[in-house]
């Protein structure tokens, strides 16, 4: 039993921040309808390659970037341009507790499939819509994309090397964070959503959008600017708060030091053989080493440079200093730890018995997280899925099919 058992979601978003929020409601148990297109389905699952492998090692069509988010989903074909297929969708809608949608602000009124006709019908759906601006405000009628966020939302500003250092210049993250991290505070707000409908009986509706969320992940930056009026800049690898924290490159190899106070300064010194840095005046507190930035990093750089990364991690590790090396993603999954966590599973797909996915950081005692079933592939779960919610027979099943309304499983 999953801690979100018995609960049932109706998912209707596509691509990253819906559907990555209810992959998470579904590795806690919850039975989510994956509501996809009929034929196209979500269009990620075009973002290939690279492409899934079968048993005989062959591409398919099943794109990595789709299965990266949708395990454990219930795969449903429906048209929700059709009249049919709107009337199947507020069928489902009205045996769930939950919606999640990424629609732009309003458009899914004229489809019935809105809040406010959705709650009169169903007082107790949490309704999540995920847009790029929110419900609300001047930019909300447009379309919201992570890479635009980063940059409109200031997260690109102060990301990459320094404009007068090589190589500078802004620069987005590696991974589409602000849809990442709109798909867990969604996850958050729906879950307080639910509580609060166990004290009150009713429904909410909750609006989540990637702008507000990219503001507020701004954190320690945005207070730094609402403290001095100054906007923060680019530190690279380097920290706007600590000193030294930050990338540092040895004779071989980059390492990352992440030196958070006094007194682990003054072991890393120790260390690295030079005990008596912590006693300049300049370097003594780390408000002092963050106003000689340039100094203090200038001495260590030379100094590390006279030796290896393995060298160093080795030196510096055992004195309690954060310290490691710069993995690419091969290595990280293949570190020790990433085993011991279980943080990569082995989930049996229809065309991949081996099928290897990265599992979920979330371990509870009482209510594990499980992994029922692999990325679905489209529409594997049209008929299944009607009959027993919507009871639609196989007679009426085959009629919706040829009129474009549903779609049944295609051959991978």
């Amino acid at each position: 039993m999953g801690a979100l058992t018995g609960l049932r979601v109706l998912d209707l978003s596509r691509v990253l921040a819906g559907p990555w929020c209810s992959q998470i409601l579904a590795d806690l148990g919850a039975e989510v309808i994956k509501i996809e297109r009929p034929r196209r389905g979500d269009d990620t699952r075009d973002w290939g390659p690279p492409w899934m492998k079968d048993a005989r090692g062959e591409p398919t069509r099943e794109s990595s970037y789709y299965q990266s988010t949708n395990r454990g989903k219930y795969s449903v074909a429906i048209d929700i341009a059709s009249v049919e297929g709107q009337e199947l969708l507020r069928i489902l809608a009205m045996k769930s507790d939950v919606l999640v949608e990424n629609y732009k602000a309003g458009s899914l009124a004229k489809y019935g499939l809105d809040y406010e006709t959705l709650s009169k019908a169903n007082p107790r759906l949490v309704y999540c819509s995920v847009t790029g601006f929110g419900q609300t405000g001047p930019r909300a009628a447009e379309p919201g994309y992570d890479f635009i966020i980063q940059g409109l939302g200031g997260l690109m500003s102060i990301t990459g090397e320094r404009d007068d250092l090589a190589g500078g210049g802004p620069q987005k993250v590696g991974v589409a964070v602000a849809d990442l991290m709109t798909g867990l505070y969604a996850v958050v707000a729906i879950e307080a959503a639910l509580l609060s409908r166990h004290l009150t009986g009713r429904g909410q509706h909750v609006d989540m959008a990637l702008f507000d969320v990219q503001i507020a992940m701004l954190c320690n930056q945005s207070q730094n600017f609402l403290a001095s009026g100054r906007p923060p800049g680019r530190y690279g690898n380097a920290h706007a708060n600590i000193v030294p924290y930050q990338v540092f490159r040895a004779s071989d190899a980059d390492f990352v030091i992440a030196c958070g106070n006094d007194s682990q300064f003054v072991s890393l010194c120790k260390a690295i053989g030079l005990p008596d840095l912590p006693k300049d005046p300049r370097f003594a507190r780390n408000s002092d080493r963050v106003v000689n930035r340039v100094e203090v990093v200038g001495i260590l750089a030379a100094h590390f440079l006279t030796g290896t990364a393995e060298e160093w991690i080795g030196r510096i590790h055992p004195h309690g200093v954060p310290i490691g090396p710069i993995n690419d993603v091969a290595q990280a999954l293949d570190e020790p730890q990433v085993k011991a966590r279980e943080m990569l599973v082995e989930i049996p797909h229809p065309l991949k018995t081996d099928f290897m996915t990265v599992g979920s950081p979330i371990k509870m005692s009482g209510t594990p997280v499980e992994y029922p079933a692999p990325p679905p592939m489209l529409g594997e779960h049209t008929a299944s899925i009607l009959r027993r919610l919507a009871g639609v027979d196989d007679e009426q099943l085959g009629q919706l099919e040829r009129r474009g309304a549903v779609g049944l499983p295609l051959e991978s």
